[in-house]
C-alpha cells in the first residue's frame, strides 16, 4: 500500500509517517518504482506508535518501545517496563497539580487583601503552608 493509503487508515498525514521513519520510530519500507510500499503490518506498527503517543509517551519512548528491546522481548514486557516509569512520573505530576490546585483554592477563598503588598506580607509570614514539597520551581526564597 502507498503512504497515502496508510495515512488514511491511521488518520494521520503522510508527513507524520515520513517523520516517524526519519526518527526510527517506524521502519522504512521497501520501495517499488521509487515509492514506499507498505505491507499490512505497517497499519499495526503505526497503531502501536499512535497508542504510545496517546498514552503520553514521547517519540523517544515510542522508538525505545519498537526498536531498543531485544526482538525476543515480548510486547507485554516492553509496555510494562515503559509504563511503570511513566506511571511514576504521572503520579508526581498529579501530586504537584493537586497541591497547586489546593493553593489556588485557598487563595481564592481566604485572601481578603486590598493590595498585593498586603497579600505579599501575609504570604511571607505563611511560607511553609504554600511550599509544595519537591518542586523547586515554587520553592520560597530563603529570606534573611
Amino acid at each position: 500500500m502507498t503512504i497515502g493509503v496508510l495515512a488514511r487508515h491511521a488518520g494521520v498525514r503522510p508527513s507524520a509517517i515520513r517523520y516517524y521513519e526519519r526518527l526510527g520510530v517506524m521502519p522504512a519500507p521497501p520501495r517499488r518504482s521509487g515509492r514506499r510500499d507498505y505491507d499490512s503490518g505497517a497499519i499495526a506498527q503505526l497503531a502501536v506508535v499512535q497508542f504510545a503517543l496517546a498514552a503520553g509517551f514521547s517519540l523517544r519512548d515510542a522508538k525505545r518501545l519498537v526498536r531498543e528491546f531485544s526482538r525476543t522481548t515480548p510486547a507485554h514486557s516492553r509496555w510494562r517496563e515503559l509504563a511503570e516509569d511513566r506511571i511514576k512520573e504521572l503520579d508526581q505530576v498529579i501530586a504537584r497539580a493537586t497541591a497547586r490546585k489546593a493553593l489556588l483554592q485557598r487563595i481564592t477563598t481566604n485572601c481578603h487583601c486590598n493590595t498585593l503588598t498586603d497579600c505579599g506580607r501575609a504570604l511571607a509570614q505563611n511560607r511553609a503552608r504554600w511550599f509544595v514539597e519537591g518542586d523547586r520551581r515554587i520553592r520560597p526564597p530563603q529570606w534573611p
